[in-house]
């Protein structure tokens, strides 16, 4: 997997390269036109910022064998029943919106095999609409533990989020609290877990990606 040991995610360098360059330019004319200062220091706040909504923190995983912990670092928008078409069964949503100020790498939540992948280009909705869920692009993966419990998770771009990155693929083998991609600049993450699972969040709740727990396995 990418990104493991880079203090920043490494999809984030042609855009820091780009503002860098516009920054040092700018701020070369500022010398000889007074006028070029105000674009320097903006560039040079642009550059920082995404410098800051690419940093790649370092996260550990609780030491729970059943645990779920969250993809994403955001809020939990919703948390209830759910049809998954792709297992075509009744299942718990839980849904994390991150704002363009949260961490972007997403992981993984449970060690599991991805026995199925799927990919759904669409529109760019804010993530909050409720038909979101079923009209924006959307990357997901179909993962099964070792004692062959299946859940999901799925990337949905949102109103700002036009790039979804995802490393795994069908038949990885994924270890729980792992970097296995990201966002681009505001979006949502969506798992599904089997009904019985006991949730740890509710509405409301700040979620840390590979380190807050969403619910026990059963």
């Amino acid at each position: 997997m990418r990104n493991t040991h880079t203090p920043i995610a490494a999809e984030g360098f042609p855009f820091i390269a780009a503002a860098g360059a516009v920054t040092i330019i700018s701020g070369l004319l500022s010398a000889k036109f007074i006028v070029a200062a105000p674009l320097a220091l903006l560039a040079l706040a642009v550059t920082l910022f995404i410098c800051f909504f690419f940093r790649n923190p370092r996260r550990v995983p609780p030491a729970i064998e059943n645990a779920v912990v969250a993809p994403a670092d955001g809020v939990v928008i919703y948390l209830g029943p759910s049809r998954e078409e792709h297992l075509g069964d009744e299942m718990l949503k839980i849904s994390i919106f991150m704002s363009v100020f949260n961490v972007h790498i997403n992981r993984v939540p449970m060690t599991a095999r991805v026995i199925d992948t799927f990919y759904t280009k669409g529109k760019f909705l804010d993530v909050r609409d409720e038909r979101a869920t079923f009209e924006n692009e959307q990357a997901g993966l179909v993962l099964e533990s070792a004692s062959g419990v299946k859940m999901v998770v799925v990337q949905v771009a949102g109103l700002i989020a036009r790039r979804i990155v995802c490393y795994a693929r069908k038949g990885d083998l994924l270890e729980r609290g792992k970097r296995y991609g990201l966002i681009r600049f505001g979006s949502r993450l969506d798992v599904y877990l089997p009904r019985n699972s006991e949730t740890r969040v509710k509405l409301g709740d700040k979620t840390v990606a590979g380190e807050t727990i969403l619910g026990m396995l059963q």
